[in-house]
């Protein structure tokens, strides 16, 4: 050792050995007090290797090695003088006289772990220190016992209000404020999109109602086919979606986080939910959502007791109505999140999942996971990539408790959506010292242009569906 440090040697000249009976709180005190002087040598033993960023050499391992042997031996005594103090005041508070003129001492447990004002006792501080630098195992018993003592202590004062709560404030970590859960905009996000031409409020598409025809001539030098085509136009108008929220000058600047960035970003999320429940379920002329389009392919499936095979068989017969009447192949399936969610719960009838995890597993598929997620895409059906939508109603039948399946060529669909703005206005809430936070935005729909590009599957098989 490079500078004289107390061992257990030098306690037992001055205070005796602790083997022959020999000892006392002094000697206590003296062996505590070295072992702390120890343990900080090999703390700074410790510090300068890793500052150093080495091992220990021979010679600094001899030395830790030292000091470790002395911590033991300092240990050992600690226990025996601390044994040999417990049992006499035991003794003495069972065989004391009492009386008037006779002082009585009683024990009422056993001395803590860590004594306030005891500068030779242990260090809570420096055993939490041990514990984090190198794990040690002895100051982590410590650390233990004192909790231990801590528990067991009777407090009158409790987290209560008026009776010590006021000293236990509420942490409030606002930077982690939990945001309003709302779903997206699958639906509106895998139409055929295009941006808002500008300075209009309708957008029209003129359209062949019926064709011209040809025939097989019945012989030469004869009249030939003649139907004159007839044109309309199919409109789409302009929708405004907007949203505002009036807010405090206080609020923007007391809080710690910026609360006009977060009701922002919250009426965008709002607007994202406004834009696709328009897309799916609007009911107005010239701005019909994918539900209520005049001419679309209707599937009904009508049942109490619904099962996932003949709603397969359903959408078989949605798919090929779009073949039929529009002559090009679907390329979307959306639902509901629950919907699919019944679809990857069906079995057959050895037990076996209809939706496997995998394609071309070894045995029947009715359809095939994709991602596990809460919207967007999630497997395959039929060989069409299946979307789920959370914005698709499920209040709809006479039982209001119905959800609907469309079947889409979304290319036939284009939807028009201008540039989203979000504003904030003082001036306007000048005399209330607030501010006006606002979001807007214009969208169109064309979803009659082909109705036989969609197919929609209804009727009370579409309930609630249990599992």
């Amino acid at each position: 050792m490079t500078e004289h440090i107390t061992v257990l040697a030098d306690i037992i000249k001055e205070h005796g050995d602790p083997a022959e009976g020999a000892g006392g709180a002094e000697a206590i005190y003296a062996c505590r007090a070295a072992r702390d002087d120890h343990s900080d040598a090999i703390r700074g033993l410790l510090d300068a290797v890793e500052q150093e960023k080495r091992d220990l050499t021979a010679s600094e391992g001899r030395t830790f090695e030292s000091h470790m042997s002395e911590i033991r031996k300092l240990d050992a005594a600690i226990e025996v003088y601390d044994s040999r103090a417990k049992k006499s005041q035991e003794l003495r508070a069972k065989y004391a006289p009492k009386g008037p003129h006779t002082a009585s001492l009683t024990v009422t447990g056993n001395e803590s772990t860590y004594r306030k004002g005891d500068t030779h006792g242990f260090s809570w501080v420096k055993d939490m220190s041990a514990v984090a630098l190198r794990a040690d195992p002895e100051a982590a018993q410590r650390l233990q016992r004192n909790t231990r003592e801590v528990q067991q202590e009777t407090r009158a004062l409790s987290t209560t209000d008026g009776a010590g709560g006021e000293f236990v404030p509420p942490l409030w970590l606002v930077q982690d404020a939990v945001r309003l859960a709302r779903g997206g905009r699958v639906i509106a996000d895998q139409l055929n999109k295009k941006q808002l031409p500008a300075g209009t409020d309708s957008i029209s598409l003129p359209r062949i109602a019926t064709g011209t025809t040809t025939a097989e001539q019945t012989s030469q030098n004869t009249a030939i086919s003649n139907t004159d085509a007839t044109t309309n136009a199919v409109t789409a108008n302009v929708a405004t979606i907007a949203g505002q929220q009036v807010i405090s000058q206080q609020l923007i600047d007391q809080s710690p986080i910026n609360m006009d960035q977060e009701l922002l970003a919250d009426l965008v999320a709002d607007y994202a939910l406004r834009l696709d429940t328009f897309v799916i379920n609007n009911n107005v002329a010239n701005k019909r959502g994918l539900l209520n389009v005049t001419g679309s392919n209707a599937v009904t499936y009508t049942d109490a007791s619904p099962t996932v095979g003949e709603l397969y068989s359903k959408g078989a017969d949605a798919i090929q109505q779009i073949h039929t009447g529009r002559f090009l192949p679907p390329d979307k399936v959306f639902m509901h999140p629950r919907r699919w969610a019944w679809f990857t719960a069906a079995l057959d009838t050895a037990g076996r999942p209809l939706v496997v995890p995998t394609a071309n597993m070894p045995q029947n598929v009715l359809a095939a996971m994709g991602d596990v997620v809460s919207e967007g895409f999630v497997g395959t059906f039929q060989g069409l990539p299946v979307y789920v939508d959370p914005n698709i109603p499920i209040n709809l039948g006479t039982g209001t408790n119905e959800d609907r399946i469309i079947i889409l060529r979304s290319q036939d669909v284009s939807l028009y959506e201008g540039t989203l703005r979000a504003e904030a206005f003082r001036e306007t809430k000048a005399d209330t010292l607030a501010v006006l936070l606002r979001v807007f935005n214009y969208a169109a729909i064309h979803s009659e242009r082909y109705p036989k590009a969609l197919s929609v599957i209804s009727g009370n098989g579409l309930i609630t569906p249990t599992f």
